[in-house]
């Protein structure tokens, strides 16, 4: 059993992530500044901004394994795509840690209607090589995954129109699932993928191929 901390788990992709874990068998510590539905006896949640440093949880059992997940598309996106996943990767990395992800996004590559949400993803997507280089030959592992289009509660809203045109975007025709992404952190995560560091994942039916 491992423990894993993951930010951002009270939906989408977040939550995808805790519960293949949980399913796994390992204890799962969430962050996030909504409640979460997740119910499992391995499952502890906390209500915390990954900004606000100073209220950071103090865990019983500190974690394996740090997912940096949390994130927005509005005015705050630096501050918690970024600055956050750097704040919650210097509080929790210790001797004790094997792994560190960052989901990142697709348009950290191709661009986005969102200037500084593409920023902030691109910014963790650079700052995941600098900390594999720095922490090699400690054994941990930093690796991101770079999601495209995927369904999730923000993308069930929109308007027909706009999903129309997102699939065109996808070679594969269709958006991916949450659960396509936590598979693939799953196994950056495991003891399988050792020799895998400082990589970026992309997860997109095609829609950027890089």
């Amino acid at each position: 059993m491992k423990t894993v901390l993951i930010t951002g788990t009270s939906r989408g992709i977040g939550k995808a992530i805790a519960e293949k874990f949980l399913t796994e068998g390992h204890l799962v510590f969430g962050i996030d500044r909504l409640e979460s539905s997740i119910d499992h006896k391995n499952y502890c949640h906390y209500v915390c901004d990954v900004r606000d440093v100073n209220n950071y949880p103090a865990h019983p059992t500190r974690p394996n394994i740090i997912i940096n997940n949390a994130g927005t598309q509005n005015e705050a996106d630096i501050d918690i795509n970024l600055k956050g996943a750097i704040n919650i990767t210097e509080h929790y990395i210790t001797p004790n840690i094997q792994s560190v992800l960052m989901i990142g996004s697709a348009s950290a590559h191709t661009g986005a209607e969102f200037p500084e949400y593409a920023a902030s993803k691109g910014g963790m997507i650079a700052m995941n090589k600098c900390l594999a280089q720095e922490v090699a030959s400690r054994g941990i592992t930093v690796n991101s995954i770079a999601p495209g289009f995927i369904r999730t509660p923000m993308t069930d809203v929109l308007p027909e129109d706009v999903k129309t045109a997102l699939l065109a975007k996808i070679p594969e025709g269709k958006l991916g699932e949450a659960q396509d992404i936590a598979n693939v952190v799953a196994f950056l995560a495991s003891d399988e993928s050792q020799y895998i560091t400082g990589q970026t994942i992309n997860i997109n039916g095609g829609m950027a191929m890089i």
